[in-house]
């Protein structure tokens, strides 16, 4: 598979080009020069396949030319070993649940096969690789989890300081080891403008052998085309709704490229929370990126969303065309706390603020779908607890990591502060 800059100024990469450096040299993103479409055998038995199998069968035709199909099988099954349940909330509405992963959300999919990619490649090479990451809460207990112990890697993690939840930030700034996480005092959005100078400095990039873990780069990217497969198949239906909950809209771009490879999608529903950049794009035209607002959904706290140049690669920077597919919705806090109160009462389920608004989204399109559940509710549970008026039970798993010392180091906004970091951390 080959890899071309969204920002056109840097040659064509490879797979392997594309996964180890993250940003293209330009400092745009890189998308496939040719979206293979599978096959129509492909469509005749995916009802049948397990999650796994199916998982194999999308990544053969993605990857197979760069990873050998008995290696892409073995990733798969060491990636994908948790159940990805379609639960039927009425006969019209249904919840994708992607949060029965190891860190209990959607994070885990891409995450642990991506470091599996990265292993792959990485074999041959003597310096250690320090993977860069910027989260908003869930990619980094993913990373963290799915990069933990491994020898020749160090994580370094970027979060935004009192903007993730305490659960989250315990999954991955408790575990010390390889992963070192710092809490920068910003928005998520500092983090990631952190991330990508990071990536381009041309000290860092001679000193260190720097990737990236966040959407930005293709491993993470398209692995998360597989649960709309696997959720289409499981629904047998003609066509389908989608509704996303939106942040970085890396999740949204997966499944605009799995309606790319043939999966048969009527609509994605692009459903924010008060960071509406890309609804109110696709409602004027006009991309005008805020500064991010801090919400109850926070892992969709982003005001320029990085996948955003994809989502105009795909449709060749036409608004009229991205509309045929997506529809954007915004909703409140107060929404939000109100959905999660309604779907429990309705029908007795509980979700998480994120999973909220993406049902808010489907319910405002006014038409039956699949929502994606994105967290385990028990991750946001004083949200959820003040909304509903009940306790919610953390995972055991999920509680031990609360028992454990943070050990985060607090930064400033500052790229010549963060360069000397890991210079540092990293000799």
């Amino acid at each position: 598979m080959r890899f071309y800059s969204t920002n056109k100024k840097s040659p064509v990469a490879s797979l392997r080009e594309a996964v180890m450096s993250g940003l293209a040299p330009d400092g745009g993103l890189y998308m496939p020069v040719d979206i293979p479409v599978m096959p129509r055998s492909f469509f005749k038995k995916m009802p049948g396949l397990s999650f796994q199998e199916l998982a194999f069968e999308v990544s053969k035709e993605l990857f197979e030319k760069d990873i050998p199909a008995r290696v892409l099988n073995k990733m798969v099954k060491k990636a994908f070993d948790f159940p990805v349940p379609l639960i039927r909330l009425t006969p019209k509405i249904s919840v994708l649940e992607l949060f029965h992963g190891p860190t209990f959300a959607f994070k885990d999919f891409a995450a642990r096969f991506m470091g599996q990619v990265m292993a792959f490649f990485a074999q041959d090479i003597k310096k250690e690789m320090v993977v860069l990451v910027a989260t908003s809460g869930d990619t980094g207990s993913a990373v963290a989890n799915g990069f933990s112990g491994l020898s020749g890697v160090r994580v370094v993690i970027l979060y935004p300081s009192k903007k993730v939840s305490l659960l989250q930030e315990a999954q991955f700034a408790r575990i010390g080891g390889n992963v070192t996480a710092l809490e920068v005092k910003g928005t998520f959005d500092d983090c990631q403008a952190l991330v990508k100078r990071a990536l381009l400095d041309a000290e860092l990039k001679r000193s260190l052998r720097l990737a990236s873990a966040n959407s930005i780069n293709v491993a993470r990217l398209l692995p998360q085309t597989f649960y709309y497969f696997f959720a289409h198949a499981q629904m047998k239906t003609a066509s389908i709704v989608f509704s996303v909950p939106s942040g970085n809209f890396g999740d949204l771009t997966a499944g605009l490229i799995a309606k790319r490879m043939g999966l048969p999608v009527q609509r994605f529903i692009a459903a924010t929370n008060a960071n509406d950049t890309v609804p109110r794009y696709l409602e004027t035209g006009r991309y005008e990126p805020r500064a991010s607002r801090q919400t109850l959904s926070n892992a969709m706290d982003v005001g320029d969303p990085s996948n955003f140049c994809r989502m105009l690669e795909l449709y060749k920077g036409s608004v009229e065309k991205m509309r045929r597919d997506v529809c954007g919705l915004s909703f409140s806090d107060t929404e939000t706390k109100g959905a999660i109160k309604e779907v429990f009462e309705k029908y007795d389920y509980v979700l998480d603020p994120h999973g909220a608004v993406a049902y808010l989204g489907l319910k405002r399109y006014g038409h039956g779908g699949v929502f994606l559940e994105t967290a385990h509710p028990a991750k946001f549970s004083k949200t959820v607890e003040a909304a509903l008026g009940v306790k919610i039970d953390i995972p055991a798993s999920l509680g031990a990591c609360l028992k454990k010392a943070k050990k985060s180091i607090l930064l400033p906004n500052s790229p010549g502060e963060l360069k000397e970091l890991l210079l540092a951390l990293c000799v």
